[in-house]
């Protein structure tokens, strides 16, 4: 079965062609570069820059698998949980091209979506002998925990079955990514934040200042909101005495990220006895975050390729795929902003 599905909750504007749930036949991503100035996303900005974007992409992802639309199966589209402009803007495309070709629309929830990247080849196998491996590759086991990390998103969830989730603990301020975005604007590096604090890291001393963690010793949820003050505060001070050690600081901070999702993760891993822990969002693609969280386990991680943590239409034909084998929770008719997981 191939999937033409499209993703447009935040930012990147993805269209992808998805066989079978795992196989990637096109994967097109438009990143919009709008926001760099801002230092954050603005909603209304990323919406028009959707509606630019996506007709073209949709093309180019059509043409990279070699494919027409009359050769898909079905048109999937993200419809919560985002941004709700720049989910209509998806949604609304993704259900005006089915019905143009009569095909099926299947709507997918963002954060399902994470999770089944983990179930996709990040290329198509030309190769008779490639497209053999792959078949090869084992699935991820379940039930397994998952831990869905991202700019809007800090998930822990124990994934039962096919579609379905138990949430175990979320957020209950900031997500783990915003706190990278907003940290790495204290320490004047550009946005999106993940990847500049990390890169910053490398040259740092994880141990060169003691930030706060909130445990919640008695749940799963998380709180970075702060973390995040600490860091304003500690930057502020530093300045005062001369240059910012923005490598120190960066190391330190992510310490403290990663040791708060990864104990929590390992923790909900051992006392669920699950036969696997996966990753997704964009945080997932931290490599200090993967080597934890794969040091305090004793079952196997399973963490999408970077460019597969990110938003992407491909995750989007997965989830889509898997939803109709495995019928589940219904999505909403409409978009919904606030679409849960669990």
């Amino acid at each position: 079965m191939r999937i033409l599905a499209i993703e447009t909750s935040c930012d990147e504007t993805g269209v992808a062609v998805v066989e079978d749930g795992r196989r990637v036949r096109a994967n097109v991503i438009g990143t919009q570069l709008a926001h760099q100035a801002t230092g954050g996303i603005v909603p209304e900005v990323a919406a028009r820059e959707h509606l630019r974007a996506i007709d073209p992409i949709t093309d180019a992802a059509l043409r990279d698998a070699g494919v027409t639309l009359r050769e898909v199966d079905a048109v999937a589209a993200t419809v919560g949980p985002g941004l709700i402009g720049c989910l209509l803007v998806g949604a609304n495309y993704a259900r005006g091209l089915a019905l143009a070709a009569g095909l099926p629309f299947i709507g997918v929830n963002h954060l399902e979506g994470h999770v089944y990247a983990n179930w996709l080849y990040p290329g198509a196998g030309a190769s008779e002998g490639a497209r053999a491996a792959e078949d090869a590759t084992p699935e991820p086991e379940i039930p397994a925990v998952v831990l869905v990390v991202s700019g809007a998103h800090s998930d822990l969830v124990l994934m039962e079955a096919h579609r379905r989730f138990r949430l175990l603990g979320r957020t209950i301020d900031d997500a783990a990514g915003e706190a990278f975005d907003k940290v790495a604007r204290l320490l004047g590096l550009r946005f999106p934040g993940g990847p500049e604090i990390e890169k910053a890291a490398r040259d740092g001393d994880p141990n060169a200042f003691a930030l706060p963690k909130a445990w919640l010793a008695d749940r799963y949820d998380f709180s970075f909101s702060g973390l995040k003050t600490a860091v304003l505060r500690l930057v502020r001070s530093l300045e005062e005495k001369g240059p910012l050690p923005v490598g120190d600081v960066a190391a330190s901070f992510q310490k403290a990220i990663v040791e708060a999702l990864a104990e929590k993760t390992a923790r909900a891993a051992a006392e669920h006895g699950v036969r696997s822990v996966m990753l997704g969002g964009g945080v997932a693609a931290n490599g200090a975050l993967r080597a934890e969280i794969a040091r305090r386990i004793g079952v196997p991680l399973h963490v999408p390729p970077p460019r597969l943590c990110t938003d992407n239409g491909a995750m989007v034909g997965a989830a889509a795929f898997f939803s109709l084998r495995h019928r589940g929770a219904e999505m909403p008719a409409g978009v919904r902003s606030n679409l849960p997981l669990a």
